[in-house]
């Protein structure tokens, strides 16, 4: 019997990948270690950003996971009242929520300050106001959730503004799957930023 070689597509990038450092996340699943995302090869470059939160306590076990595997060290941060804290630590860059709110802009300035890049993820979930946001900052099209509003209309006005990435958003069951994302940023004719490229 002969063996079927498989062969995985593979992705310019990867930035927004949730691991079992997430402990608090309940859409993560004890299968998701940062071993397993780098043993799958699915992008050229591989950022882990699990969510700031449940880092704080773990960081150096964290960073050392990650950086012996050979990935880039991320994080989520997830709106302005961690940003402060997430912008002192070495990060490589940075995944922020930010929602509508003048206290959430603040929080990527604050974030942008560090001169590492800052991707805004999934900023149409949010009801991110675009205008709103430094054009220095990285605009994320998420496959978890593009799929879920109008993302020509949200999208299309920035379309000039910003530099775009495509991430996966590491969550089951879609686990590191980008496919709708980049339809999205095909239709969209997107392209994409590799910020470690």
């Amino acid at each position: 019997m002969l063996k079927k070689e498989i062969h995985v597509p593979v992705v310019p990038q990867d930035l927004h990948i949730h691991t079992t450092f997430s402990t608090g996340d309940s859409a993560v699943v004890p299968e998701q270690t940062v071993e397993f995302v780098a043993s799958v090869g699915h992008a050229r470059s591989v950022g882990i950003s699990d969510h700031f939160e449940y880092l704080v306590d773990t960081f150096d076990i964290y960073r050392d996971t990650v950086k012996k595997h050979g990935l880039y060290l991320g994080t989520e941060v997830d709106g302005a009242a961690l940003a402060g804290e997430a912008a002192g630590m070495p990060f490589e860059y940075y995944m922020y929520h930010c929602r509508n709110t003048d206290e959430d802009y603040r929080g990527l300035e604050v974030l942008l300050a560090t001169g590492r890049p800052v991707i805004v993820a999934h900023p149409q979930v949010f009801e991110t106001d675009l205008s709103k946001v430094p054009p220095e900052t990285l605009i994320e099209i998420n496959n978890r959730y593009v799929w879920r509003n109008n993302w020509r209309r949200y999208y299309t006005p920035w379309l000039g503004s910003f530099n775009f990435v495509i991430g996966s958003d590491a969550h089951q069951p879609g686990w590191l799957g980008q496919v709708v994302a980049r339809h999205v940023a095909v239709e969209l004719g997107v392209e994409e930023h590799l910020v470690f490229g």
